[in-house]
Order: C-alpha cells, then sequence, then structure tokens
C-alpha cells in the first residue's frame, strides 16, 4: 500500500488492482480517499438502519396480527372441543394483551418521536 499526498495535506490511499477493497474507489481514479471510505460508511449505516427499521416494522405488525387474532383461537378452541385449551387461552389473555400491546404502542411511539425530531431538524436549516 503507499501513501500519497495530494494538493490539500490528506493522504489518500493507492491500492493494487483487483484487490478486495477496489470497491471503495468509488471515482474510480485508483485511489481511494478519506471522503470515499466515509461516504461507504455511512452508505453501510444507513443500509444496517433501513434493515432494523424494516425487522421492527414486521415485528409490530406480527404482533398486532396475533392480538387480533388470539380471540379467535379462543373461540375456535371451544368450538373443535378443546375446552381445556380455550380455558388456558382465556386465562393468559389479560398477560398476553398488555404485553403485545407494550410491543406495538412502544414501536409506534418511537416512529411518531423519530418523525417529530426529523421535523424540528428540518425546520431549524
Amino acid at each position: 500500500m503507499n501513501d500519497l499526498k495530494n494538493n490539500n495535506g490528506n493522504k489518500n490511499k493507492k491500492f493494487q488492482h483487483g484487490t478486495k477493497y477496489s470497491q471503495y474507489d468509488l471515482d474510480g481514479d485508483g485511489v481511494i480517499t478519506d471522503k470515499e471510505l466515509e461516504m461507504d460508511e455511512r452508505m453501510m449505516r444507513l443500509e444496517n438502519e433501513d434493515k432494523k427499521e424494516d425487522a421492527q416494522r414486521k415485528m409490530a405488525w406480527f404482533a398486532l396480527a396475533g392480538m387480533l387474532l388470539y380471540p379467535f383461537a379462543v373461540v375456535f378452541s371451544h368450538w373443535i372441543g378443546l375446552e381445556t385449551a380455550g380455558k388456558i387461552l382465556g386465562d393468559m389473555a389479560a398477560t398476553y394483551f398488555v404485553s403485545v400491546a407494550a410491543i406495538v404502542a412502544a414501536f409506534f411511539g418511537k416512529e411518531a418521536y423519530v418523525k417529530s425530531k426529523q421535523s424540528s431538524i428540518q425546520v431549524k436549516k
């Protein structure tokens, strides 16, 4: 690896052709600058945040769907003759609904908070 100084005094990184670091050379000049590395790091962070938000969204909707379908499970178990299962499901309902409601509320509360922070940041600019 060779270190080269450009006109601004910043160090640039020059790598061998075909190395695994070639992907960081965004402008294709054969030199990887700190700015290119920072841009790649920022893009990776944004992609990870997007994946995290997608996973949280799926979790919240899955929990909400389970909360809506839970009463049908109780009724269905009584309908097919599983009285004990229906009683157990009915006894668990209070704890289940509070837990799932907390998950869903936390997700939507976080979304509202983030949206309000983004709005206030945009106004200040």
